[in-house]
C-alpha cells in the first residue's frame, strides 16, 4: 500500500459513495487506476465492507449499554459457545475478548430499559456459564466512529 491507497481509504471511510471520478481527482490519478486500486484493496480484505451507518435513536434504540462479562469456567467449549452466541445476537453491536477484570466486553443496544432487561434475562441469566456481568448505561455518545487514523 502506498500513500495514494491511504488517501483513497481516508476519503472512502468518511463517504463510501464518493465517485470514482472524485477519488481520481483527489489523488491525481486516472479513474482506471483508482478502480484497480479499489479492487486490490477489496480483494486483499483491507476494505472489508461498505455499509450505511444508521441513527440508532431514530430507529427506536434508545439504550446503549457497555457490559463486562465474566464466565464461570474457562473450558474452551463453553467459551466458544458464548462467543458464538454473542456474534449472532443482533442486539450485540461490538464484542471483545479482553485481558483484565472481565473475560469479555460488549456493547448492546436496546429499545428501552425493559427491552435491555429482557436481553439480560435471555442472554446472561439463562446462561449457567455466566458468573456475572456489569452494565454501564451510556448517558451520551460523545464520539462513535469506524474511521481509522490514516
Amino acid at each position: 500500500m502506498d500513500s495514494n491507497d491511504h488517501k483513497l481509504l481516508a476519503v472512502l471511510q468518511r463517504n463510501s459513495k464518493t465517485t470514482i471520478q472524485d477519488l481520481a481527482e483527489h489523488i491525481g490519478a486516472s479513474t482506471a487506476s483508482v478502480q484497480r486500486r479499489l479492487k486490490a484493496l477489496r480483494d486483499s480484505g483491507v476494505i472489508q465492507k461498505e455499509i450505511a451507518v444508521l441513527d440508532q435513536q431514530k430507529l427506536g434504540f434508545g439504550i446503549t449499554a457497555v457490559v463486562a462479562v465474566e464466565l464461570e469456567r474457562d473450558r474452551l467449549g463453553q467459551i466458544d459457545a458464548f462467543k458464538r452466541k454473542a456474534r449472532h445476537d443482533r442486539y450485540v453491536t461490538n464484542f471483545y475478548c479482553i485481558a483484565g477484570d472481565a473475560d469479555f466486553m460488549m456493547v448492546v443496544v436496546a429499545k428501552d430499559i425493559a427491552d435491555y432487561e429482557a436481553f439480560t434475562h435471555r442472554f446472561f441469566f439463562a446462561d449457567k456459564n455466566v458468573r456475572k456481568f456489569r452494565t454501564s448505561i451510556v448517558i451520551s455518545t460523545e464520539k462513535a466512529t469506524l474511521e481509522l487514523p490514516i
